[in-house]
């Protein structure tokens, strides 16, 4: 790119993601993801933050109410924080968000919307099935519930569930982040956004930013056009699960949820031992895990377990030393 004749425009404030090649890039990678949309409906965002951030400066005001899991992404709640947006806790079923809670936050809790990450879920790991994601879908059609579906792992799995936006189109915020399956520094995110959403997420995403990087944004529709994103995909998929494989080999003796492809891990702990006091005692060993209070909502009350990032050690060897420190430390406590 850099050598070509017109690099310059790359540097520019241009309008990235205006468009349609770049616009069809999207699709093409949201489609992998297991959604089918069509150019009028895709927005161009700094990443998945930045897009959750517009989106709740957009569609919620200060004293507002918005649904969630009991543990969830921090992200989302520093956000929510900011704006003044409160965050419900709804009761998961199965290890994943209950559709009774659901319309029962409706009705009685007086929430807008609801916020989820289906696969692969932040921090618990979990999936949710096929039929939860229509039965939600179904809940935010009839309630007039807007639904923010953030998808920064489906492309991790190896065939894409259907995106819970493909059910109620009309109703959700498909967020596709490109950091988890791609690259971290690639800032950028594809929003697939119901029409009835998109002036207002537009320009508060105008506010926010003024454009996203011309230059990440080509860089990016190349990669998928060229199809070397479904080369970095899977490298990045053997890579997770050659991690885990070593994760399973030391953490076998205890209950470790996660998929062989995912990027971390939810290890319920032994005894009476909160995750809060096991970060404490992981750190002084030298490995840096989070506790479920980091992730909980509200006034629930956080699981007695950690997430471990398999993928954050730079080398095999590094999260082995890691995982080793982890098991010892287990051990004392049964």
């Amino acid at each position: 790119m850099l050598q070509e004749t017109d690099y310059e425009k790359w540097f520019g404030y241009g309008r990235a993601g205006e468009s349609l090649w770049q616009k069809d890039a999207a699709i093409k990678l949201i489609r992998r993801g297991g959604l089918e949309t069509t150019v009028d409906h895709i927005l161009f965002a700094n990443g998945g933050q930045n897009a959750i951030a517009a989106t709740l400066a957009s569609l919620c005001k200060p004293g507002d109410r918005i649904g969630v899991d009991h543990h969830t992404y921090p992200g989302l709640k520093t956000v929510a924080s900011m704006l003044s947006v409160q965050i419900v806790p709804i009761k998961s079923e199965n290890d994943q968000m209950s559709p009774t809670a659901f319309v029962d936050a409706c009705k009685n809790d007086n929430i807008k919307g609801i916020y989820l990450i289906p696969d692969y879920h932040n921090p618990t790991a979990s999936f949710m099935s096929v039929e939860n994601r229509k039965k939600i879908a179904a809940i935010a059609k009839k309630y007039n519930q807007f639904v923010i579906e953030d998808a920064s792992y489906h492309l991790l799995n190896k065939k894409s569930l259907p995106a819970v936006a493909s059910f109620a189109p009309e109703q959700v915020i498909y967020i596709a982040s490109l950091s988890k399956s791609l690259a971290p520094g690639l800032r950028l995110a594809y929003v697939a956004v119901p029409i009835q959403f998109k002036e207002q997420i537009f320009k508060a995403l105008y506010n926010i930013n003024i454009t996203v990087s011309p230059l990440l944004a080509e860089l990016t529709a190349r990669l998928i056009f060229s199809n070397q994103f479904e080369e970095l995909i899977e490298s990045h998929r053997k890579q997770n699960m050659r991690r885990n494989q070593i994760a399973d080999k030391y953490l076998s003796g205890y209950t470790c949820l996660g998929d062989e492809t995912g990027i971390f891990r939810w290890l319920l702990l032994p005894g009476e031992i909160t995750g809060a006091e096991f970060e404490t005692l992981a750190a002084q060993q030298g490995v840096q895990v989070y506790a479920a209070e980091r992730f909980v909502v509200g006034n629930s009350c956080p699981e007695r377990a950690v997430r471990i990032s398999v993928c954050a050690p730079k080398t095999l060897e590094e999260l082995e030393r890691g995982l080793i420190s982890l098991k010892h430390l287990l051990d004392t406590l049964t």
